[in-house]
């Protein structure tokens, strides 16, 4: 199964289904030397988890990390670094009664088409549970940032239609769906919990801001600092789309309001969100992304069987009813596996 490898200088490979005995990662390219408490890297784990308030999956999962390699007396050791996180909260019973059959929005069709066989446990490897293990090297990747002045602040700014009229970066992680504004933040959390009282779910757009990137990142002409960041946040399996900057309100803008003007101090705005020509800017990078509603909800659906049979299905089990508070973590930590990766391609070019 090729595609669990990301990252050229700075890479890491996912392992593990969602009702498996584990998830985890391992990490190629890590700095040597640099000191990392398992602290730091729970700190992240802990944000991402699951059953952390009543607008998210009740699954008791604790995702307490095991380093296996790559660290001695608390510094890393610059060879692969292994995390494992073992899961404790399996319940695969939960979808036997699907095991034939194919729920819409999962990705249970086009893997049967791919390999022959799927993993109906949980969609298996497809499970949001694998982005687990990416957030884990994503907090490696975070510190690594840290000490070259960079910070990476990921929020939700719309849940199903409501939007956020504010921004306050302090109330962000003091709220069930890490809002930026805190009313909106309550009039979401009425949403979801309306919505999971029907079965139902929603989705929401999700803005990040990534702070202290150095002018000149990115590799022209395929692997632009946008394209690469754009790949990471379609990776994860809830998103749908992205924008930069302006995004695709630039379609309705002049040249002239669009572009990036620039005086004796830098530049004048930001339209670009921070990447020009798909090489960093040095101003703050901006982007957006479109995340779906959740696919399992337990209203009924209509689907087909393994064998073509046209048929009625609840999905079961326990599901977040809104993605966006636990993709946050998310897409920071995928940004920050873009960055870290970027410097390094940077520092080998200037070598």
């Amino acid at each position: 199964m090729p595609g669990n490898f990301f990252g050229e200088r700075f890479k890491i490979s996912t392992f593990g289904e969602s009702h498996g005995e584990a998830v985890g990662v391992i990490i190629d390219g890590v700095t040597p030397g640099v000191e990392i408490e398992e602290k730091y890297i729970q700190d992240q784990m802990d944000r991402r988890k699951p059953g952390q308030s009543s607008v998210t999956s009740p699954r008791k999962e604790y995702d307490k990390i095991n380093i296996i390699s790559g660290m001695f007396n608390g510094k890393t050791t610059g060879t692969p670094l292994c995390i494992i996180l073992f899961n404790t909260d399996m319940r695969p019973e939960a979808y036997d009664d699907i095991e034939k059959s194919f729920r819409p929005g999962h990705a249970d069709f086009t893997y049967l088409k791919k390999y022959g066989i799927r993993d109906h446990r949980g969609s298996g490897r497809a499970s949001g549970r694998e982005t687990a293990a990416r957030v884990a090297a994503g907090a490696v990747a975070r510190k690594l940032l840290e000490q070259r002045g960079v910070s990476i602040l990921a929020y939700t700014t719309e849940i199903g239609g409501i939007k956020c009229d504010t921004f306050d970066e302090k109330v962000i992680e003091n709220n069930p769906v890490r809002a930026c504004d805190p009313e909106a933040a309550t009039k979401m959390v009425e949403k979801i919990e309306a919505l999971a009282e029907i079965g139902d779910s929603c989705g929401g757009v999700v803005e990040c801001i990534i702070r202290g990137v150095n002018p000149g990142l990115g590799e022209p002409a395929f692997d632009k600092l946008d394209a690469e960041l754009a790949k990471a946040m379609l990776s994860i399996g809830a998103v749908k789309g992205i924008e930069f900057g302006a995004g695709f309100a630039a379609a309705k803008m002049l040249g002239s309001e669009h572009n990036d003007q620039m005086n004796q101090d830098g530049f004048i705005t930001n339209h670009s969100g921070g990447v020009i020509g798909g090489i960093s800017t040095g101003e703050d990078i901006i982007f957006r992304i479109a995340v779906k509603p959740t696919s399992s909800i337990s209203v009924p659906q209509h689907t087909t069987t393994i064998l073509g049979e046209e048929t009625v299905i609840v999905t079961k089990g326990r599901h977040d009813p809104c993605i966006c508070p636990r993709i946050v973590p998310v897409v920071e930590a995928m940004a920050c596996l873009v960055l870290e990766d970027h410097y390094k391609r940077q520092a080998a070019l200037i070598d």
